[in-house]
């Protein structure tokens, strides 16, 4: 849990195309000041920054492209595609995403921030769920998965079935989650769900203070 005083530090995480990204503009409309960590990890592994040194040292100069930036494709072939390689991978680079979350978390605090959505994917894999006041995941059937990120993201079947392989069951997020929000319908029930817990959390957080 955040020690930060004053602020709820909400997780959102889930399995790879649930919804994770429909829910968060949700919440951000509903006044949660918003942390994300696939944006925090693109910038702790820009060119010059000592997380990409690490990472080359380890990978090899294949991952980078000419110019000396990261070839995320080639760096996700190789980790997704070895279980061992994305443990090297994770180790390397939590650290620093971990210190830049915190960072922010304490800044929002200082400025008197009361709800904080932190969106992370690997919320449980880079134990960020260790400061956060609860936790909410999104999760859908593996067939509309699928469906939305060949869409999204232009990958094979194949290259989405060993992403999957690298991540947590939809057991797993129903046994370490406070909130389950299930995306296998429209978009607007998903919207509709996600006010729901955003108005849940802040009356929770708000009759708290009022005791």
């Amino acid at each position: 849990m955040c020690d930060a005083a004053d602020i709820a530090v909400i997780g959102l995480t889930g399995q790879s195309g649930a919804g994770k990204t429909t829910v968060c503009r949700v919440f951000e409309e509903k006044g949660f000041a918003i942390i994300n960590a696939d944006k925090i990890a693109r910038q702790i592994m820009e060119k010059g920054m000592p997380c990409l040194a690490e990472l080359t040292e380890c990978f090899g100069n294949d991952i980078l492209q000419e110019d000396g930036t990261l070839n995320r494709h080639k760096l996700a072939d190789i980790v997704f595609s070895d279980k061992e390689k994305l443990k090297q991978l994770n180790a390397i680079s939590y650290p620093y995403i971990t210190s830049e979350i915190l960072n922010k978390i304490k800044k929002l605090s200082d400025e008197k921030c009361k709800y904080v959505l932190l969106d992370a994917p690997t919320l449980f894999e880079s134990r960020a769920d260790d400061f956060c006041n609860l936790i909410i995941s999104v999760t859908a059937t593996e067939k509309n998965r699928t469906a939305r990120i060949a869409q999204r993201d232009g990958i094979t079947a194949e290259q989405i079935k060993k992403r999957f392989s690298s991540q947590h069951t939809e057991r797993f997020f129903i046994n370490h989650s406070d909130f389950i929000i299930k995306n296998n319908k429209s978009v607007d029930e998903l919207i509709e769900k996600s006010k729901e817990v955003a108005e849940k959390i802040k009356e929770y957080y708000n009759a708290e203070e009022t005791q």
